[in-house]
Formats: structure tokens, C-alpha cells, sequence
């Protein structure tokens, strides 16, 4: 089992050489809802890069901007009726401002988690991150794992942060904070012509940052998820 952050369709593959005959059952929920909203099934295939089913008991959908059920494209993780382990507030909320202000402002009623994914035909899931964090180019919307993806290749880098940037013009630029496995490494116009290439060979062209710079950590999360909202909020003023 794996949760935390969807596997690569690569991590599939490399857990399959090593164990032919092993369930790889990614899970997907939360720590404020004790559950999951999707996980492994016994009974079904893993298809590599996706989370197998939905969860029991939850009546989990893919929205798009306009509230409607879409499958098979990138939209918004909600689940639309009540579930057993929802919580009722937060602590200090008994009026359910927080609660609300958290989970229930986009889709009124509904439980709007902030995960970015794609529900398919097959009622499998595929989980882009953060859609909060996701961005959004030329208003294209595209989630910042597909960059992490590329960025993993490079035997150089040992991790990076991606966030947007609104320009003058109420567009969005891609940053893109990279730490080095060796600090002397220096960020050159080769290694920035290099990171780029990478990233527009094996997505499109709206992925590409348009500034690349070098820092000395990461910052996470308690719960090791990288602090993408609170660095754009800091680019963003």
C-alpha cells in the first residue's frame, strides 16, 4: 500500500520487477475524514500509475468548474452525500465557519476535498496533486506532479518545487525552485536549457517554467507534503 502522493506508472513497474505476484494498492482520503475516498480492491486489476476503485460508502465524483460529473478529464475530487466518518466541525468551529469555509464553499453542500483528478470510464482514479496547487498557463490547468514527473530524471537534482506566478497581465508563469544533489552544482544555461527540454519533450509546452531558480531545501509540511500554496501565496504578495 502507498498514500502520502499517487505513484508514478514507473514506481508500478519497478515494484513489479522486483515482486511479480504483489497487489500494488495506492489509497487516497484523508487524515480530517479517518477514511478513503479511493483504495485498493482485492477483486480488480492494478493499472499501473491509477488508484484500483472507489470507496465504499462514498459517493466520490469528478467535477468540472460547472458542477457536473465529467469522467475520463481532469476535474475537481468531491464527494456528493454525507459519509460515516465525516467530521461535523472543526475544533473551536461549533457555527461550522471553518468547516464550511474548508470543504463546502465551492460546491455548495457538497464536500469539495481540493484534489486535482481524474475519474475513468473504468472508475479507476488518477490523482494530480493539490487543486489549490495546480496551474494554470494560458488557462490551461495542468497539476505540478506532471512536472515532478520530468524533474525526477535529472540525476542532478535531487528535488523540486513548482508554483505559479501572476503576471501584470493576470496570467500565470511557472516557477520552478530546484535544489541540487550537490550544493556546488550551479544552476548554468545548460542545466536550465537541459531542465526545460526534458519537460517539454514529455508534456507540452505550457509546462515549461518560465524561471528556474536555485535553493538550498524544500519546504514541506508536517505530513511531508511540499508547501507549494504557501510559497505562491508568498510570490503572489
Amino acid at each position: 500500500m502507498s498514500t502520502g502522493a499517487p505513484l508514478l506508472p514507473e514506481q508500478f513497474d519497478y515494484i513489479q520487477n522486483i515482486k511479480k505476484n504483489v497487489q500494488i494498492a495506492s489509497i487516497c482520503g484523508g487524515t480530517d475524514i479517518v477514511s478513503c475516498f479511493m483504495l485498493g480492491a482485492p477483486t480488480r486489476k492494478v493499472y499501473r500509475g491509477e488508484i484500483q476503485c472507489l470507496g465504499l460508502g462514498m459517493d466520490v465524483a469528478c467535477f468540472n468548474s460547472k458542477g457536473e460529473v465529467q469522467f475520463d478529464t481532469e476535474g475537481e475530487l468531491v464527494c456528493r452525500k454525507p459519509f460515516i466518518s465525516q467530521p461535523i466541525y472543526f475544533l473551536d468551529d461549533e457555527d461550522r465557519l471553518k468547516i464550511t469555509k474548508a470543504y463546502f464553499n465551492r460546491f455548495e453542500g457538497i464536500w469539495h476535498h481540493g484534489d486535482f483528478v481524474t475519474i475513468t470510464s473504468d472508475m479507476t482514479v488518477k490523482v494530480f496533486g493539490r487543486s489549490d496547487a495546480t496551474l494554470n498557463p494560458g488557462g490551461v490547468r495542468i497539476g505540478t506532479g506532471e512536472i515532478y514527473r520530468q524533474t525526477e530524471k535529472l540525476e542532478y537534482i535531487e528535488d523540486t518545487l513548482c508554483v505559479g506566478k501572476t503576471d501584470a497581465e493576470g496570467d500565470v508563469e511557472v516557477v520552478l525552485f530546484v535544489k541540487f544533489r550537490n550544493e556546488e552544482t550551479q544552476l548554468t544555461d545548460e542545466i536550465i536549457k537541459e531542465i526545460k527540454t526534458m519537460i517539454r519533450s514529455h508534456t507540452t509546452p505550457r509546462h515549461v517554467p518560465k524561471y528556474i531558480y536555485k535553493i538550498k531545501g524544500i519546504p514541506y509540511t508536517r505530513s511531508g507534503k511540499k508547501m507549494e500554496l504557501a510559497i505562491s501565496r508568498l510570490l503572489n504578495g
